[in-house]
Parts: C-alpha cells; structure tokens; sequence
C-alpha cells in the first residue's frame, strides 16, 4: 500500500511541475511575441480625399490588432509618392512621428484632425474613384499592403459622402 502512495504523491508532484513549467513557457512566450501570443492585424476603413494641393496628399485608416501582442507601426510607403511620412495632432499642433504603438486588442486609428499619413513628393495626382497601394510595414509582424480608395476632397467617413 506504501509503494502505491508513493506513487500516485509522485506522479501528482510531476504534474504539477509540468504545470509551472508551462505556465512560465507561456510567459516568456508572451514577452517575446513568439508562440500563439502575437499580434493579428488588420487594415479597415482606408480612404484618400482628393489633394487639393499638387505635391502633398493625407491619407487615413484603422489598424486593429486582436492578437495578445502589441505591434509597432514603422513605416509606410506608396508608388504614388516620394515619401509618405506619419503624423499625429495634440491641441491642434502636427508632430512627425517615426513609429506608432498598436496596443494589444486595441486599434491604432488615423483619421482627420488626429493622426494621419502624409503622402509627400507626389509622383502623379490621385484622382477620385481610382486606388492608391500603400505597404504598411511593422516592427514583429509582416508588412500589409493596402488599396486606398481616393474619395472627394470633402468626405467624411461617418457620412459616407
């Protein structure tokens, strides 16, 4: 009967060792953004109004992340321009920015009158009703391209016009 307590105590001191070690795996998982715990992205709501200007031109959209892991935003480009360079707008001022943190699930959002991207050096004139392609490059994950509709010069995305 002792032999059999014995036994059964080691095999339960064994799982529970296995547990932890588990447990601080998943840990160290989740502090390397490697393993199930990264970060899942997704482009929604990209549009361009129509520059009024011949060599500048804004652009907005929302990254969301549902992963458990937050990402970086480093760099954007576009065939469409020189450079495209990320801004963000406190109490009215714009500030260049070189990367932008997207929380996990959370969203990173640009919009009008907040942070935007800026299409700098423009190649050709976007027109309404044509696409812009834009990479979206990160700092874990890999790089988004995405097709950016060019709306009017006066669109409002709540009003869809």
């Amino acid at each position: 009967m002792r032999r059999r307590t014995t036994v059964v105590t080691t095999a339960a001191a064994l799982a529970g060792a296995l547990a932890l070690a588990g447990c601080s795996d998943s840990g160290s998982g989740s502090a390397s953004g490697s393993g199930s715990s990264k970060a899942e992205l997704s482009v929604s709501g990209p549009y361009m109004p129509q520059p009024v200007s011949a060599d500048m031109a804004a652009g907005f959209l929302t990254i969301t992340n549902k992963g458990a892991a937050e990402d970086e935003l480093t760099s954007v480009s576009s065939d469409i321009a020189g450079q495209v360079t990320m801004h963000s707008t406190m109490g009215g001022a714009m500030q260049e920015q070189t990367s932008f943190a997207i929380p996990a699930h959370g969203q990173l959002v640009f919009k009008s009158g907040g942070n935007h991207l800026m299409f700098e050096k423009l190649k050709r004139q976007p027109k309404q009703g044509r696409t812009v392609t834009v990479k979206l490059t990160f700092a874990k994950s890999g790089p988004l391209t995405v097709e950016m509709p060019v709306k009017s010069a006066t669109y409002n995305p709540s009003t869809g016009h």
